[in-house]
């Protein structure tokens, strides 16, 4: 069994209080590494040198140009080593290898992108209104961040906020869930190799009220970035408050994914099922709340019924597995809890709604893909996050009827329209409270494209151009030209 250390200040190195604890394989429900169990002290050292590395170390002295090559030469140092950080995603999370893969071969996308960047974030001239003033801005870091990801998708979360801090001259104190740790301790070891300074990338792990609210409240760190549910990401933004930092939270939803009856209907129902059984419905983009209308719901529910009973459920290392294992105890126990709710609240089963058992199926935390109808949107498993394979279908009858039930909900993540009709493709989006809008597609994701939500769902961007502003103060410099001396000092010019 491997024993991971934290990575600070460019070292791999014990935590203060000598302690570890396990990370368990979802799939073969066994201990396979050992996670330093981070403290206070652990947080505290790795906030300090990220602030020495950023604001008088060599990071601070490096060209714009000069630090996009760094970050260009990680990414093509993760692409080396895809294979070998998704296994690892893989015996920590339980996720299909097949989905991991695809985000590790991605993943460097977002240090090439960022990497260019770097050196065309440009201030600009200000043709200030003053007489013998010369005006201009400038786009500096805004500090320290600490990146607190979840573990659905670590190393994605990690290239979604760091290559965007990086971008913006900031260093980073990551702290990666507990029940996901070891992939970014890997990476770690990356960075050091790309010539990332000492100091600029630190990990630090362990649990939450142990080591996360520390980095939280630390007085070194300027800025959270925070992957979760929306309960924990309001404490964090609570917290952070109480120092004034600047926060980005991408949080839960409750995504509508809309089927108007002149869709493409094989299309549809694939994305359906890609929008809620991929990655075993632990995404916080699920679309688990199906609006079909009325007039095809039942050819339309038969023809996706056949396709989720295709799904294969077991090994996530096989590429032939449709459906792996919950990652975790208490969210495999939280599923089964809301399939109960939603037989108690009159909703119909009509696939599933039980623990997955046969042949293939081991280690105790399989769900089988659900599939509930007659479920009306006050429901809670319409309203709460369930983050697993669990799909309520709500019947409408207007467009008008469909998007009402879409806003229904105090989460704004993401929603999914199918349709053939190009006017109400265009429509319906404008009218959508949701921070990303797919039409004839679901769950695509792109370093390019802002990511991030409305209402409960979030505060603030990550990917694309906007990310970079999240990890930057804009300053304005005055300069006076003017030769004589202000008649009465005590006025504002």
């Amino acid at each position: 069994m491997k024993t991971y250390q934290l990575y600070i200040n460019g070292q791999y190195v014990d935590p203060a209080n000598g302690e570890w604890f396990d990370t368990v394989d979802p799939y073969q429900g066994k201990p396979w590494a050992k996670i330093p169990r981070g403290s206070a002290a652990d947080a505290d050292k790795a906030v300090k040198a990220a602030n020495e590395a950023m604001w008088r170390g060599p990071w601070a002295k490096m060209k714009a140009s000069a630090r996009g090559k760094v970050m260009h030469k990680l990414g093509d140092l993760v692409a080396a080593n895809a294979e070998r950080l998704a296994e690892i995603e893989v015996r920590d999370n339980g996720k299909l290898m097949a989905e991991m893969l695809g985000q590790l071969r991605y993943h460097p996308e977002w240090w090439w992108y960022f990497g260019g960047l770097v050196d065309k974030l440009e201030g600009g001239l200000v043709p200030i209104d003053k007489v013998d003033t010369f005006a201009y801005t400038t786009h500096e870091p805004v500090g320290v961040v600490a990146a607190l990801t979840a573990w659905n998708s670590p190393l994605l979360f990690v290239a979604w906020k760091c290559a965007a801090a990086l971008a913006a001259g900031c260093a980073v104190v990551v702290k990666p869930s507990e029940f996901t740790s070891a992939s970014t301790l890997e990476f770690a070891a990356l960075t050091k190799e790309a010539g990332i300074p000492d100091g600029i990338f630190n990990v630090v792990t362990g649990f939450g009220p142990e080591i996360g609210s520390e980095l939280i409240s630390h007085p070194g760190v300027a800025k959270i970035t925070f992957t979760g549910s929306d309960t924990t990401g309001a404490r964090v933004y609570e917290t952070a408050a109480r120092s004034l930092k600047r926060v980005s939270l991408e949080l839960g939803g409750k995504s509508p994914n809309i089927v108007f009856e002149d869709a493409d209907l094989a299309a549809a129902a694939a994305g359906a099922v890609s929008g809620i059984f991929a990655a075993t419905g632990q995404t916080c983009i699920a679309g688990s709340r199906l609006l079909v209308q009325r007039s095809i719901k039942d050819k339309f529910v038969d023809r996706l019924l056949e396709l989720a009973r295709s799904a294969k459920i077991g090994n996530p290392m096989q590429a032939d597995t449709n459906i792996g294992p919950v990652t975790t105890p208490a969210q495999y126990k939280k599923i089964l809890d809301y399939i109960d709710i939603a037989k108690a609240e009159g909703a119909r089963c009509l696939l599933g709604g039980k623990p997955a058992t046969g042949e293939g199926i081991i280690g105790g935390q399989f769900v089988e893909p659900t599939i509930f109808t007659d479920v009306d949107n006050t429901m809670r498993i319409a309203r709460e996050e369930v983050f697993g394979p669990v799909l309520s279908i709500i019947a409408f009858d207007t467009e008008e009827d469909a998007i009402r039930i879409a806003n229904d909900t105090i989460y704004g993540l993401a929603a999914g329209i199918w349709t053939r009709d190009l006017a109400r493709a265009i429509r319906v989006p404008k009218q959508l409270r949701a921070g990303t809008v797919w039409v004839n597609t679901y769950r695509a994701i792109s370093y390019m494209m802002p990511f991030g939500g409305m209402k409960h769902s979030g505060v603030g961007r990550e990917s694309g151009i906007d990310a970079v502003r999240e990890y930057q103060e804009t300053k304005s410099v005055w300069i006076s030209t003017a030769t004589d001396v202000p008649a009465n000092p005590f006025v504002m010019r």
